[in-house]
């Protein structure tokens, strides 16, 4: 069968680390959702229906793929996967095709015939799903739908254990040094051939599975805590990472994470602490970087996302930065901070706002206009090239329309920061 992703309305309230991917691209565990279904059912054709302006570049990424394309939805029956579901294992394999399957009053997954999706020519996802789903019976899908960025990091344990089942891993640790020292069962532990392991490295899988990919670098004086995962060619410095945490692939890691996601190609070198956070693509966080995840009173944090205060009724959480950011050496985040894109943050010796929108500056602690635009792609070039990689017209294009599709925001967010008086408008 046929599957097509799909974003609905509330794709947006993940904030800065949806505004270069749709929402079904976010990591949780060892994969996206996309990736892990792919994976799952062994899928050739596949759809994704994304916001329209991430539909040029989510092509040139996936040119296998359908986007935004009704005329091959239209075309034959497909099953229609809410891209903010994550299944349980179990579902995966006990999906009811003539029903519509809902977490909640969510809808998550429905097989769409042709003749109702072109229905979708003249309306919504919402629209179109209601009106299926009073013409079918509703049944429970399992799994859980996420809503705001920490679900992803709350979930994440739970996920990293739930993969590593699925993947057929386990009891896999290729020839190491003897000073190697490797704690609980066997069977979860699975770290691939290529992996390069130096003395004087821990692996404690005690409490959950610990999963390192292909081409990864383990040095000397790094500690693994499962449940966790370590992507290909993730390179791990005297890291000391924690249970609950996904790092990669292409990361480059040292100092001690506890809880975290670092979706790929994103830098933290050196000494300092990330805790109950999010990472985009292609950060580099300097030297002690230093993210609070617990109030010193131990109350429920609220996190400014796109410019409103929202209630976790959560007590860990750390930050959340989009891709592209990078922040000074000693820069310190508060709890419940969020980091726009391609946002400059330098220290000053106390905390940096809470809430900094894309393209924005911190320095001495304030608010400030980021590097000129121009400046941000050539730093964007140097740090894809930096990988091998480079930008391509179509990626440029997208953050240009980001560049003014973020303007109110950085707009309101420099008189909210300013109380008013005196506002810099951050262009």
């Amino acid at each position: 069968m046929r599957v097509a992703f799909f974003e609905d309305r509330l794709a947006t309230d993940f904030g800065s680390l949806a505004l270069t991917r749709p929402i079904f691209e976010l990591v949780c565990g060892h994969y996206s959702l996309r990736e892990r279904l792919i994976r799952h059912w062994e899928i050739d054709d596949w759809g994704a229906f994304v916001r329209n302006y991430l539909a040029d570049v989510y092509h040139e990424q996936h040119p296998e793929a359908h986007v935004n394309d009704l005329d091959w939805l239209t075309g034959d029956v497909t099953l229609l996967i809410n891209g903010r579901w994550l299944p349980d294992p179990k579902s995966l394999d006990e999906l009811d095709f003539q029903s519509i399957g809902m977490c909640g009053e969510t809808p998550v997954y429905v097989v769409l015939t042709a003749e109702e999706a072109l229905h979708l020519c003249d309306g919504t996802w919402e629209t179109t799903l209601r009106q299926v789903a009073s013409a079918r019976r509703q049944v429970p899908a399992g799994g859980r739908v996420f809503r705001y960025p920490w679900d992803l990091i709350e979930h994440n344990p739970t996920q990293i254990r739930h993969d590593f089942e699925l993947s057929g891993c386990g009891n896999v640790l290729p020839e190491a040094h003897p000073q190697v020292a490797c704690m609980g069962p066997p069977e979860w532990i699975h770290i691939r051939p290529s992996v390069q392991i130096d003395p004087f490295v821990v692996i404690d899988a005690r409490n959950g599975p610990v999963s390192v990919d292909d081409g990864a670098v383990l040095q000397p004086f790094t500690r693994l805590e499962g449940p966790c995962h370590i992507g290909r060619e993730t390179q791990l410095f005297r890291a000391n990472i924690k249970a609950g945490t996904t790092l990669g692939p292409v990361c480059r890691v040292g100092g001690e994470i506890e809880a975290a996601i670092m979706i790929g190609y994103s830098n933290k070198y050196h000494d300092g602490f990330l805790g109950h956070s999010y990472v985009g693509a292609w950060c580099n966080l300097g030297a002690n970087t230093l993210s609070s995840d617990l109030k010193v009173d131990y109350s429920p944090v609220r996190v400014p996302l796109n410019g409103i205060s929202v209630d976790t009724g959560l007590k860990k959480i750390g930050c959340y930065i989009g891709d592209f950011t990078k922040t000074g050496i000693g820069a310190l985040f508060n709890t419940g901070t969020s980091i726009g894109m391609m946002a400059l943050v330098l220290p000053s010796g106390d905390y940096a706002p809470r809430y900094v929108p894309s393209f924005c500056g911190v320095r001495g602690g304030e608010l400030t206009p980021g590097l000129p635009f121009e400046r941000w792609l050539d730093t964007v070039r140097a740090t894809l090239e930096r990988r091998g990689a480079e930008m391509t017209s179509t990626q440029e294009r997208l953050y240009r329309y980001l560049l003014q599709a973020t303007k109110r925001d950085r707009d309101e967010a420099s008189l909210r920061y300013q109380g008013g008086r005196g506002a810099v408008s951050i262009t």
